[in-house]
């Protein structure tokens, strides 16, 4: 597995320029073994020895992560829901996770990977091996990298036979975020040539979640990017993104976010001023 690299985009980390005060993100590249079923394997480290509590929100992803934390292991399916993820880091501590490319997980599974979405499932619901050692050692590794690579090198041996299935998934996953003119369900299917129902039953075994579960989504990160970055014309937005009209956006980013899109984009504004470097 290849050195650390920074986090790039971060896109899906809520208030990431409070984030980036709070704790370091990193990403590795999989081995050639884990490639064709992981994104990457990311790292978080911290230190909030002193200081108080501080609770990250994440937006929901079309991948399965399986993490490694200090006296934890889990695996953690879609949010059918599609609520942002809190986590609460306090003391110090380290976690690395594997995010599955989409379709990725379901070659280590029995079933569909229906069965893991809206549940954090036991380790050996994916894979066997001692989650309670590995967790400890990502704790006590060296550095993140070495945490990292010592996750991957413990998974590898384990990965099944690659799929050409999850190549096909990703790729459908891939279309949502890439074309903006894929709307609704109906727009996938006539673009993977598909039936509706017929990518409906793909993405349930493979992803978790509808394909209207995967367009919402997508728009939800296009939404929160674009508060990001600067002024918003709400209602050109909501269009752009397929929503009958503002107020629909705004409920929906309110629910999933936590906060309306304009109170969002003027505390990340206002993080930005404070903290210009990040």
């Amino acid at each position: 597995m290849s050195a650390a690299e920074p986090a790039g985009d971060p896109r899906g980390i809520l208030h990431a320029p409070a984030a980036a005060s709070a704790f370091a993100l990193a990403r590795h590249h999989p081995s050639a073994a884990l490639a064709p079923f992981v994104e990457y394997l990311w790292s978080v480290e911290w230190d909030r020895t002193g200081l108080p509590a501080h609770v990250q929100r994440i937006l929901p992803t079309p991948s399965v992560h399986l993490s490694f934390e200090p006296g934890l292991s889990r695996v953690t399916g879609l949010s059918g829901r599609r609520s942002a993820f809190a986590y609460r880091l306090t003391g110090a501590g380290r976690v690395v996770g594997v995010r599955f490319r989409p379709g990725g997980a379901r070659p280590w599974l029995d079933g569909p990977v229906s069965a893991l979405t809206d549940r954090e499932a036991p380790v050996a619901e994916l894979v066997r091996l001692d989650d309670v050692a590995l967790s400890a050692a990502v704790q006590t590794a060296p550095d993140a990298a070495a945490a990292a690579a010592l996750v991957d090198a413990t998974l590898a041996p384990l990965a099944p036979a690659p799929d050409p299935t999850v190549d096909r998934v990703a790729a459908l996953v891939e279309t949502v975020q890439r074309e903006p003119g894929v709307r609704r369900a109906a727009d996938l299917a006539a673009l993977s040539g598909l039936g509706v129902r017929s990518l409906q039953r793909l993405c349930a075994e493979w992803i978790g979640v509808g394909p209207t579960w995967l367009v919402r989504c997508a728009r939800l990160h296009e939404a929160a990017a674009r508060a990001a970055g600067g002024p918003v014309g709400w209602a050109a937005l909501a269009a752009e993104l397929g929503y009958a009209d503002q107020a629909h956006l705004v409920r929906d980013f309110a629910r999933v976010v936590g906060e309306p899109p304009a109170r969002y984009a003027r505390a990340v504004a206002a993080a930005q001023e404070t903290n210009p470097d990040r």
